[in-house]
């Protein structure tokens, strides 16, 4: 059961990729079978890491590396995050850009998997699991609603830094604020305004996540950046509401 359910995660992340990714995407006969190796738990991958001790899946090329972790509510994201990393690469061939690397790996990560009445899943991108990384961090965010004194405090990692990587803060010191940001850039140009920057943001991804890149096909960063720290408000305010709710699980997750 643990498998199969693991085996639909993947497939229905294989179709959403390629869904998302049609213009981009390479024949099934170009790549081949893409490889998973499945831990049966926890203590077996940590066993046998051979990534960061904290990690929780890892992909290198060009097998993924995963268990199932029967103990949490989303038992997958860690593995559909890695996975997604499996298929920029091997399938799409995207030019690596960290921000765009895990910020899609985010992106469909925390996409939620609705099942049908006979139990298969289906993965749909951009609809927000409350039960994955880094969803859950949300409402620690920290920021108060005014972009400009939470960059002055450090509690916001401006878009131009977290685009180039040029005097931006230490990661393993802000892990949490990185991938917040990774996920939430991807998410709001994909659908901020409707999705208005949703086929330009394609086009960025197949073309190279440069700064020089963004300001062309997005717009300016500075304008940008205020209307994705806006959109993070309207995302956190909206996982506030459900914790108030006690809102967690997907009703439709067996």
């Amino acid at each position: 059961m643990q498998t199969q359910q693991v085996a639909d995660a993947v497939e229905s992340l294989y179709v959403a990729h390629a869904q998302v990714f049609a213009a981009d995407r390479a024949p099934a006969t170009a790549h081949g079978k893409l490889k998973l190796t499945l831990y049966a738990h926890q203590a077996q991958f940590k066993a046998n890491n051979r990534s960061m001790p904290w990690a929780e899946a890892y992909y290198r090329r060009p097998i993924c590396y995963a268990y199932y972790a029967k103990d949490e509510a989303n038992p997958y994201h860690w593995m559909v995050h890695e996975a997604t990393h499996q298929l920029n690469a091997e399938v799409s061939g995207f030019p690596k850009y960290k921000w765009v690397d895990e910020g899609l790996a985010t992106y469909f990560g925390t996409s939620r998997i609705e099942f049908d009445a006979s139990g298969r899943g289906k993965l749909v991108p951009g609809k927000i699991d409350p039960d994955a990384y880094p969803i859950w961090w949300l409402t620690n965010s920290g920021l108060t609603g005014s972009l400009d004194k939470d960059i002055e405090a450090g509690r916001w990692i401006p878009i131009r830094a977290l685009i180039t990587g040029i005097d931006a803060p230490n990661v393993a010191s802000n892990v949490n604020r990185y991938y917040i940001q990774y996920w939430s850039l991807s998410h709001f140009l994909f659908h901020g305004g409707n999705g208005r920057y949703a086929e330009d943001y394609k086009r960025l991804i197949a073309e190279g996540g440069s700064l020089a890149n963004f300001e062309r096909l997005i717009g300016p960063a500075d304008r940008i950046e205020y209307e994705w720290y806006r959109d993070l408000q309207d995302r956190i305010a909206e996982r506030m509401l459900q914790t108030a709710r006690g809102e967690t699980l997907s009703p439709d997750r067996p």
